[in-house]
């Protein structure tokens, strides 16, 4: 089988994100770790979906709606650090992993939307 990147980076970013839902739990915060939950384990869900896409449309639609959702996640981890839910050391390596999937993705958009206009 083929090997995807993003599709295992993305994998792996939701169990991090899973892994960090229930921390934030067990710390009392409901709000914001269901919203960083909802984001960052879509992103892959997209994925998986663009992965069996119709068209090349199809696909990127799919795709560009894991980048959304990449990006709202940046956006939650960054408030949750910045409320002090997440220290420094988890903000620091959680958002790295984020940040690359963004640019993946990004990458992924533009090499497509190229291609389907050649």
């Amino acid at each position: 089988m083929k090997e995807n990147v993003v599709k295992d980076k993305s994998f792996a970013f939701a169990l991090r994100i899973i892994k960090m839902y229930k921390f934030l739990v067990e710390h009392k915060e409901y709000v914001l770790s269901k919203q960083v939950l909802r984001s960052g384990t879509s992103i892959g869900a997209n994925i998986e979906e663009a992965n069996s896409a119709q068209s090349k449309k199809d696909f990127i639609a799919k795709i560009s709606i894991s980048l959304k959702e990449a990006k709202e996640t940046h956006y939650w981890l960054r408030l949750l650090h910045g409320s002090n839910y997440i220290n420094e050391l988890m903000f620091n390596s959680i958002l790295t992993d984020c940040e690359e999937i963004i640019a993946l993705l990004t990458t992924i958009i533009k090499s497509s939307r190229k291609n389907i206009n050649e």
